[in-house]
């Protein structure tokens, strides 16, 4: 039985929307699906409900001109992205454009499915959220300088090599400071370091 929100699955890869197509119809959610953005944007409405998840790399209209698409039409309709391509630097944009989660392909289903219910639970639970970002701010005050540096540069999209050439230090030197990042911030994953740093300076 498909009752609730609208989950709007975007995606030029037929094989992506039918699996996600199949997880989410299988939980009980009315599915939509589209290989081009453009179609998406020609039928929402601003009182439509629900929860976009996109690819970042599409034809035409992107992950990115999409959710500037949304915030011009003013549809409240929280997004998640996905890319293929592990392009941390396009996943930051996507956030910082307004995207509430992203995840590198292929992604673990309950992972994703557990965003789209933070998604569309938002704003309904603001002091959680709020005691969440402070425990991340109490991690990110335990960073040492040069650690703060580096999760400077991952930010960014930059490599250890790069990161090691602007920090004059050496690659392996950087891969230290990286483990110790992750490990501080109990982070399981980069996609997920990144969600993190990204989630206080946008609460911030």
């Amino acid at each position: 039985m498909t009752l609730g929100p609208t989950i709007h699955i975007i995606d030029d890869d037929p094989a992506i929307l039918d699996s996600l197509g199949l997880l989410l119809t299988t939980e009980g959610y009315k599915v939509r699906t589209y290989e081009l953005a453009q179609t998406f944007l020609e039928g929402i409405r601003q009182s439509d409900r629900g929860c976009v998840v996109t690819d970042v790399r599409m034809p035409e209209i992107g992950g990115l001109d999409l959710l500037r698409a949304l915030k011009e039409q003013r549809a409240s309709l929280p997004v998640i992205v996905m890319t293929a391509h592990g392009d941390i630097p396009l996943a930051v944009a996507a956030m910082r454009e307004g995207a509430v989660d992203f995840f590198e392909k292929p992604f673990d289903g309950d992972a994703l499915l557990a965003s789209i219910r933070e998604a569309l639970e938002q704003g309904n639970d603001e002091e959680p959220f709020d005691a969440e970002t402070r425990m991340i701010q109490e991690k990110l005050a335990n960073l040492s300088n040069r650690e703060t540096q580096v999760l400077g540069g991952l930010l960014k999209g930059q490599s250890n090599k790069i990161i090691a050439h602007e920090l004059g230090i050496s690659t392996r030197t950087v891969e230290v400071h990286r483990a110790n990042v992750m490990t501080k911030m109990q982070a399981g994953s980069l996609s997920e370091l990144v969600k993190m740093a990204l989630a206080v300076k946008r609460d911030g």
